[in-house]
């Protein structure tokens, strides 16, 4: 009985055991399909996860800039006021210059009819320099024709200067052995005259030697005024003609004498003193001392002095050797002086 059971119990084992062993297989499937469900479904959170950091990393960035933007609007903004005050305020000053343009376009209008008539004439005057300047342009290529005919009449000359040249320096010498000669002769003149003008003065000192009132100053013979012309007068008295008519005989006896190439002549001047004369015939003493001087001339002349061997001058009061204003002063400066010199 007891083996019945036993083979019972092991015929009912035998029979449960498969179903057991098929029941854990499909257990175990359904864990391995849910842990295959389970680790895909782990997999894909974790593909979004990372792809939420990316996209949240991203945003971060996107957050950073637009913050940095926002920055740089505000400064903009601020920059933008700022300039936005400043324009206002140049708005303003040119609301203001236009009221003051405005208020001149006025005056601008008259000052522009003004400038118009002088552009008008403007133009009228340009007109006439552009006619001018042609005529100028004209003259110009005149003068340059002219100009090089100058400078082909400079080249004949300079060629005609180098042939002359030669010549030149032949010629230096003979000039330098004339000037030579010349100097010699002017140098045998003045010995001459000089030795003549001795003889001159040995003559008059022996015809005058008598006479106080004419006496010898340096190279000069001075007459007073007195002895010749009576008081603001230009004629000869007689007792002057007495006076000069030796003299002038002895002038023209020497003129005789005196070679011919010593060309000498008598000087005569007119000297009067500082007092004024305002007549009609003398209206100041340059004329009263130049025709007392002449009319000495005119005299000589007549008896015999040639008229070419003359000389009158007139000195007014300008030359005196007396520099007082007493009488005898006056009167040593009133006087008729005697030179003989070379022309």
């Amino acid at each position: 009985m007891a083996m019945g059971r036993a083979r019972r119990r092991s015929a009912e084992y035998g029979e449960f055991w498969p179903g057991y062993v098929d029941v854990l297989s499909t257990l175990l499937l359904v864990v391995t399909f849910l842990m295959s469900i389970f680790m895909l479904s782990q997999y894909f959170a974790t593909q979004e996860a990372a792809g939420k950091d990316t996209v949240l990393q991203r945003l971060n960035r996107q957050i950073s800039e637009l913050t940095s933007l926002l920055s740089l609007e505000k400064g903009k903004s601020k920059e933008s006021q700022d300039e936005t005050a400043e324009l206002q305020a140049m708005l303003a000053t040119l609301k203001a210059e236009n009221e003051k343009l405005s208020g001149a376009a006025a005056l601008g209008d008259e000052s522009a009819k003004s400038a118009a008539g002088q552009i008008g004439s403007l133009s009228s005057e340009l007109d006439q320099q552009k006619a001018v300047s042609a005529e100028a342009v004209a003259k110009v290529d005149i003068l340059n024709q002219q100009l090089a005919q100058l400078r082909r009449q400079i080249a004949a000359l300079n060629e005609a200067l180098g042939a002359s040249e030669k010549k030149g320096q032949e010629s230096d010498k003979t000039i330098k052995d004339l000037g030579q000669r010349l100097n010699a002769a002017l140098a045998r003149q003045v010995q001459e005259l000089q030795r003549y003008r001795s003889d001159f003065f040995g003559r008059l000192n022996e015809l005058l030697k008598d006479r106080k009132d004419i006496r010898v100053v340096g190279d000069r013979f001075v007459f007073e005024s007195e002895v010749l012309f009576g008081s603001g007068s230009a004629s000869l008295t007689p007792e002057g003609l007495a006076a000069l008519d030796p003299i002038a005989t002895a002038i023209a006896d020497l003129g005789r004498q005196i070679p011919k190439e010593v060309d000498w002549v008598v000087q005569i001047n007119g000297h009067t003193d500082i007092r004024p004369i305002a007549s009609a015939q003398f209206p100041s003493n340059w004329e009263l001392s130049t025709a007392r001087a002449s009319s000495v001339v005119k005299h000589m002349i007549a008896r015999g002095v040639p008229a070419e061997r003359l000389v009158a001058a007139g000195y007014g009061e300008y030359q005196p050797i007396e520099s007082g204003t007493d009488d005898a002063s006056l009167q040593k400066n009133r006087r008729i002086e005697l030179k003989l010199t070379s022309r």
